[in-house]
């Protein structure tokens, strides 16, 4: 069959449903195992945190593949094979967003003994700020967990035949199943495994692609011909879709959202046995962040040159750009029974661990925010049963959202999209916290919900009125080699779209669709962001700004102590009366106060008694502040049997 014409469709044979019917098996097999192996343990912690004694490897796997989904395996190289190598930039927005992570974000909530991220807003802020952005949380996970669900279920559809809602329920039953069984454990360790198939199925794809379209060397030259290479576009215009300044700057809010403050990342950070391990999870996740960033992108060059005189999408063969992967998988692996169930198995592990990890992190958000303030005093096994039950409860309605996501056009901007318009704000919210010590907690809520505004605005206003074709046109991409089905259609073809393209008009747009709204979906993060900071600070300085006294030092560090390293007159200035030489011991056993309880030397002596179960918690068993670690203290009971 000649790559030029629509293939046949032929379907899985024995082989390919081997080859997938493993990913499904193991991966379930997972959860079993941690369900059988972690019997014992029934607390809500083990479940949730995986009794914070993970180490950094696993950990590294499991963020690489949840982040690196079935969005990158699909969505990433039809964008290359569109718009050109622009995602290549992301080199330098991911190394931004690991160090700011692992030095700024993750020792404040790893040091503060949290389990749910937003915890964190009730100690530095209170009990309103917490709940706001749970809420936002719950909203923006569930429908870019049903956009993650809906990409390889597409792929399915493409290269099997599946049924596509079938597939949809099959992705959302078996990631249901193993989260539910085996907690945190089973998604980590299954991350890894599914890391490893990501790898191994887009190596598959680069080899035997290179092979048949003639070597690398031809590869490169095509693309370079093709100018699938030239992107040295440092235009600075905001409104351009991809240039340098929006993928390195635009990009950077978006992934700092969705890795520095985001519940499924700090949850598998704060899983870890030491804040070292924390961070080294994070570098080396970097690396992982790197490779599938690489072969992505490569597979896109490849899958440039296989079509190069005949673009399947422009001539009709498929009927979407997120298509293009999987149709490519069909021509280079026509004849090599297996292949084809391994491309689908390496698209479907993204899927199964970033959704996988949503639910996790959904659980343990609903479970320590909500459940635990209505239901106080629970025991542990019914606290393990409840977080159970609210995996179940997410993985149905993240199932249901998939069929949202099918109205959303490409995945892969989707997805961007659902993460700047939450992601942004939420990354302002706590960088209001963490980086300013003087935001009260007026400010905080005014500017989470100014900078979700903005954002909403910005990116459903994109939405209705798309972007002027002069900010976002593709490529050339190329049909003139097509071998159409016959005559008559080609014919078809030649008379009306010249027709079609000379005589449509677009529609007059206001001035508001041409700039507002035409801004690259990359800089609806950085909007949702700059909004909430900025209106946080304006709103905290008109209505008081807060007293350092009554921050502990362990939730915050403040920007400006950057530069005030050489002077400890300036540095307390910095900090702006927080107690930033209080002993961490010290601190971590006041942590818990009320934001509402001010330390005064009267009220000093008392402070254990101003505990309250209902909102604040103490240092968490086992946690060693002088090695930033946790260690996993065996109770009486389990010592004797």
């Amino acid at each position: 069959m000649s790559k030029f014409e629509k293939p046949e469709f032929t379907g899985f044979i024995v082989w390919d449903y081997v080859v997938f019917s493993c990913l499904l098996v193991i991966s379930a097999g997972i959860g079993v195992f941690f369900a059988i192996k972690e019997r014992k343990k029934k607390t809500s912690n083990e479940f949730l945190v995986g009794g914070r004694q993970m180490t950094c490897g696993p950990v590294a796997l499991s963020l690489t593949a949840s982040f690196m989904s079935a969005i990158t395996v699909l969505g990433t190289p039809s964008e290359v094979v569109r718009f050109g190598s622009f995602f290549l930039y992301f080199y330098i927005s991911y190394t931004f967003v690991i160090i700011f992570s692992a030095e700024l974000f993750v020792p404040v909530f790893y040091r503060s003994g949290i389990t749910s991220t937003y915890e964190y807003l009730e100690l530095r802020f209170n009990r309103a700020v917490r709940y706001t952005a749970t809420i936002i949380y719950i909203v923006q996970t569930i429908l870019y967990t049903g956009v993650v669900i809906y990409a390889p279920a597409l792929a399915l559809n493409q290269v099997t035949g599946f049924n596509l809602w079938g597939s949809v329920f099959a992705t959302g039953i078996v990631c249901t199943f193993y989260c539910t069984l085996g907690g945190l454990k089973a998604v980590v360790w299954t991350d890894a495994f599914q890391m490893v198939v990501m790898v191994v199925g887009f190596l598959s794809v680069l080899i035997e692609g290179t092979i048949q379209n003639g070597g690398p060397s031809k590869i490169w030259q095509t693309a370079i011909n093709g100018s699938r290479l030239d992107i040295a576009d440092f235009d600075t215009d905001p409104l351009r879709r991809h240039t340098f300044w929006t993928i390195a700057v635009g990009g950077t809010f978006t992934w700092l959202g969705i890795y520095g403050v985001n519940q499924s990342t700090i949850q598998r950070c704060i899983s870890c046995k030491s804040e070292k391990h924390a961070k080294l999870a994070l570098y080396l996740n970097l690396v992982g962040l790197w490779v599938i960033l690489t072969c992505a992108v490569f597979s896109g060059l490849v899958m440039y040159a296989h079509y190069e005189g005949c673009d399947p999408w422009t001539a009709g063969f498929i009927s979407a750009p997120d298509q293009m992967m999987p149709y490519f998988v069909m021509n280079i692996f026509s004849k090599m029974p297996g292949l084809p169930g391994l491309f689908v198995a390496c698209a479907f592990s993204g899927t199964l661990s970033t959704v996988a990890a949503s639910i996790n992190a959904l659980a343990t958000v609903t479970f320590e925010d909500i459940v635990k303030n209505i239901f106080k005093n629970t025991s542990d096994k019914t606290s393990t049963w409840i977080s159970k039950g609210l995996c179940v409860l997410f993985g149905v309605l993240c199932t249901v959202m998939a069929v949202v996501a099918s109205k959303m056009g490409g995945v892969v901007q989707a997805a961007l999209s659902i993460h700047g318009m939450g992601g942004g704000p939420m990354l302002g919210l706590f960088t209001l916290g963490i980086l300013f010590p003087w935001t009260n907690w007026k400010g905080a809520l005014g500017g989470l919900i100014t900078g979700l505004t903005l954002a909403l605005w910005v990116a459903i206003g994109g939405f209705i009125y798309p972007a002027p074709a002069s900010k976002t046109l593709p490529l050339i991409l190329r049909t003139d080699e097509c071998k159409l089905l016959n005559e008559t259609i080609n014919a078809t073809l030649s008379t009306i779209i010249p027709t079609t393209l000379t005589t449509t008009i677009e529609p007059e747009r206001s001035l508001l669709a041409d700039n507002w709204y035409s801004l690259s979906y990359l800089y609806y993060s950085a909007v949702g962001c700059l909004g909430c900071i900025i209106s946080g600070l304006l709103i905290s300085f008109i209505t008081g700004r807060e007293h350092g006294r009554n921050i502990r030092p362990l939730l915050i560090r403040p920007v400006c102590n950057l530069v005030c390293f050489w002077s400890d007159t300036y540095k307390k200035k910095c900090w702006c009366g927080v107690p930033h030489d209080q002993d961490e011991d010290e601190d971590l056993d006041h942590i818990s106060l009320k934001k509402d309880v001010m330390i005064t030397p009267e009220t000093e002596k008392s402070v254990e008694n101003v505990y309250d179960n209902n909102s604040l918690q103490k240092p968490p068993p086992g946690y060693n502040a002088h090695e930033n670690s946790y260690t996993n203290p065996i109770t009486e009971k389990e010592s004797h049997m």
